[in-house]
């Protein structure tokens, strides 16, 4: 059964890193053409339409930021190169090199390799950006097991939609689409405990497919378990315990798969207080700490901060190119809520599961001390 599961996981590992590089490369080919980087080009008398030359290309990232060097950059585009998201005009290079060549992107001129995968995500993809885009009652905050979770969707009223935009023909073509969307990581249930089914379950896009990617991202291992007593600053999904259903993405606070988009930050295993606080002091009328407020939306990796201590825990870690420290949250904080409960009494692996069940804004309460 551990070896099912391990296929599972390395299974989903390399869909969602797919799915990754395909969304990666589909926002870089759209800013290319607004930039004007892509367009019809002449050579030998013969004309290219909606191409780029490479050289130019390696410009252009080290312009916007995207790349330090012209190594990187050229590394970065062999990647889309290798996932035949880009290939030469004639196909006569393999290679992506830095010099005054032609390359295209594959959807520009109909060649992109459309596996069974490759459809899947795309079609996610769609669907995605057709329910951003129109107004509707379909995605909003409800309720399930008497927690709130936000930007929800009913499984039914969600079949109903597909079937009125024409994505599928019959509810059970329309119930097998979500199971593969979930199945491909592109949605999940709110809790993690059900695979799709045609009811009142709530689930939500756990992909957020309008997420600004960097382009380093195609350099980095995005799927690298680091054992539990080494801390990242990355709030995940977790792989299920439970191996009787092992067909889908669960959480368990037991077992972390952290996933990296970026070089790993490593926080000492070590608390990072100079000394523990009780409930009480932090409560004091007068004391030294002040309440701070943070609305923390998680992107596609997570939230980007480690949680630990107990009672009350405090904040260990936090990735400074996270959502975490783009809202302000800073280590040796205190937790005092997560989205409206009082956590002050709850331990670190309590706290760190109602993030990572919950939704995908968190709001946090936290006492930070004045320093004088």
């Amino acid at each position: 059964m551990d070896s099912m599961a391990n296929t599972l996981q390395k299974k989903t590992a390399e869909l969602e890193r797919m799915a990754e590089v395909l969304v990666i490369g589909e926002q870089l080919r759209l800013r290319l053409h607004e930039g004007k980087v892509i367009k019809d080009r002449r050579h030998h008398l013969r004309t290219y339409p909606n191409c780029f030359v490479a050289k130019e290309l390696i410009d252009w990232l080290m312009e916007h930021r995207e790349a330090s060097d012209r190594e990187t950059a050229i590394r970065i585009m062999q990647k889309l190169l290798d996932h035949s998201i880009i290939h030469h005009v004639c196909d006569e290079h393999k290679d992506f090199k830095d010099m005054k060549l032609f390359y295209r992107f594959r959807k520009d001129d109909g060649t992109f390799p459309l596996d069974n995968e490759a459809k899947v995500f795309m079609r996610g993809q769609r669907i995605f950006e057709k329910l951003m885009n129109t107004e509707n009652t379909l995605v909003q905050m409800r309720e399930e097991e008497g927690v709130a979770f936000e930007r929800t969707l009913v499984a039914s009223e969600f079949i109903d939609w597909l079937l009125q935009e024409g994505e599928a023909a019959s509810r059970e073509e329309a119930e097998l689409l979500g199971r593969r969307l979930l199945e491909h990581g592109i949605i999940q249930h709110v809790t993690n405990k059900n695979h799709f089914a045609d009811g009142e379950l709530l689930y939500q896009f756990r992909m957020n497919f309008r997420r600004r990617r960097r382009l380093m991202e195609l350099l980095t291992d995005r799927c690298r378990a680091i054992s539990e007593n080494q801390d990242s600053p990355f709030c995940l999904r977790k792989q299920n315990s439970d191996r009787r259903n092992t067909s889908f993405l669960s959480v368990s606070p037991s077992k972390e798969m952290k996933v990296l988009c970026s070089p790993p930050v490593l926080c000492n295993p070590k608390s990072v207080l100079k000394r523990q606080v009780s409930p009480e002091e932090l409560q004091t009328p007068g004391g030294p700490y002040i309440k701070r407020t943070f609305t923390i939306v998680g992107d596609a990796v997570g939230w980007g901060f480690v949680v630990r201590g107990n009672k009350p825990c405090h904040i260990q870690a936090v990735d400074p190119s996270g959502p975490a420290a783009a809202a302000g949250m800073k280590v040796c904080q205190f937790v005092v809520s997560v989205n409206g409960l009082n956590v002050l009494s709850l331990d670190y692996r309590t706290v760190s599961n109602l993030i990572l069940t919950g939704p995908r804004t968190v709001v946090m309460e936290v006492m930070e001390e004045v320093v004088p």
